[in-house]
């Protein structure tokens, strides 16, 4: 998930600034260098190296970090119990993908960059999102607990990214926890059907107010779904979840052969999260567009082994020396040379869900490869009398091919569910 409202003003302010530039690894060089002459390249340069999804061997990279990151949150979930400790649970998720991703592209002569895109978080109840502990936070699960679980996994920077929502229940999920997944779903489910080329990112943002409004839910304020690129997690290209005068973004339209990863929350109350605590947050994300002479020598330290582990993509404070790491980490934060993803609540007693899924704009139509089967869900509203939003639902993720062209068996982790979501079975 993006850092919320703050990185929607920005690309009003600057649509063409910060995170587009670095489309290609780096890994050879020297990162903070590196990232400089990065930066300074002329537009056409960045154009020429940019790969997308007219090359086969960039569908196969994308099409295994989602399959790496899908047995990921299955290995999380299996995981999820009463008692278990909240830390325990994301350092199995971070600790798989980088198995996962370090056994392949062994014996090749370039190195590519592989691992974690985004670290493992699991937040709980009416705890948004960013939630990813240090190692000695005790905090647990309980029965009847809502998770959201949000992780990224990347290949030579092609990124596949994942969020999901679970009660920690046996049996199906009824009232307003149903209520509220179920309106993240459907969201979700409409969003795939409208994120395609020809329709524009605004279609997407009015189609889920309304979705959720159905299911008497709010979309999250301050959340972006954004296009992404070789090694750009959060592109400028975004759909945003809710208008108002505050949080604005250009109109864009989407085309053939782009990558998003659409980042649907749902809430039962306002909608309007908000950062209680600045200690919870552990997730980061060097902003390479930024410099600074840091004062302190441990901000210096940190921030070296960030540019060198962590050149681009965000990282969790559990993966650095955590002594220095929380001294350090403020000056950076201070100086914008790190871009902070903050842990945001809903009020007590509000539920929220989460749904987050990659989608490739192939010709043939969208391919969601990033998903993970709900429970059985029984919600008290429904969308019944919704005809518009039925329509929606209605549309087709794939166009048909042109031609009696055999079809191909695909890989097992790459299958796209075509049809509506929006009262799932347990899978």
């Amino acid at each position: 998930m993006s850092p919320f409202i703050n990185e929607a003003i920005l690309l009003t302010q600057n649509p063409s600034s910060t995170l587009s530039c670095l489309h290609f690894p780096f890994h050879q060089q020297n990162p903070i260098f590196a990232s400089a002459c990065l930066v300074t390249m002329s537009d056409d340069e960045r154009e020429e190296r940019e790969l997308d999804l007219t090359s086969p061997e960039v569908v196969t990279k994308y099409k295994s970090a989602a399959e790496i990151v899908n047995k990921a949150l299955q290995l999380v979930l299996s995981e999820c119990k009463p008692k278990a400790k909240i830390v325990d649970l994301c350092e199995k998720g971070d600790a798989f993908i980088k198995e996962q991703t370090g056994n392949m592209y062994k014996n090749v002569k370039k190195k590519i960059e592989r691992g974690v895109a985004f670290p493992t978080c699991i937040s709980v109840n009416n705890t948004v999102c960013h939630f990813s502990p240090l190692s000695s936070d005790e905090t647990s699960l309980e029965e009847g607990d809502i998770l959201k679980i949000d992780m990224g996994c990347h290949i030579d920077g092609f990124i596949a990214v994942v969020g999901h929502t679970h009660v920690l229940h046996e049996g199906p999920v009824t009232g307003r926890p149903a209520d509220v997944i179920a309106a993240a779903n459907t969201a979700a489910e409409v969003a795939l059907r409208l994120v395609r080329p020809g329709k524009k990112n605004s279609d997407v943002t009015e189609a889920i107010q309304k979705v959720a409004a159905a299911y008497d839910c709010k979309i999250v304020e301050g959340v972006l779904s954004h296009q992404m690129k070789q090694f750009v997690i959060d592109g400028n290209k975004v759909v945003l979840s809710v208008t108002n005068p505050e949080t604005r973004v250009d109109e864009a339209e989407f085309e053939e052969n782009e990558v998003y990863s659409i980042d649907i929350v749902t809430s039962t109350g306002e909608g309007k999260p908000k950062l209680l605590d600045e200690k919870q947050t552990t997730i980061y994300k060097r902003a390479v567009d930024k410099s600074y002479n840091l004062k302190m020598k441990a901000s210096r330290f940190i921030f070296s082994e960030i540019s060198q582990k962590f050149p681009i993509m965000p990282f969790t404070a559990r993966d650095l020396e955590e002594k220095r790491a929380r001294l350090g980490l403020v000056e950076c934060v201070n100086h914008e040379l790190l871009q902070p993803y903050p842990v945001l609540h809903e009020k007590p007693g509000d539920l929220v869900a989460h749904i987050k899924f990659t989608v490739l704009l192939m010709p043939n139509g969208s391919d969601r490869i990033t998903s993970h089967a709900l429970q059985e869900l029984k919600p008290a509203k429904t969308i019944e009398n919704e005809p518009e939003i039925k329509a929606w639902l209605a549309l087709p993720v794939k166009t048909k091919k042109k031609g009696g062209g055999k079809k191909k068996k695909g890989k097992k982790g790459d299958k796209t569910e075509d049809s509506s979501q929006a009262e799932p079975t347990e899978g």
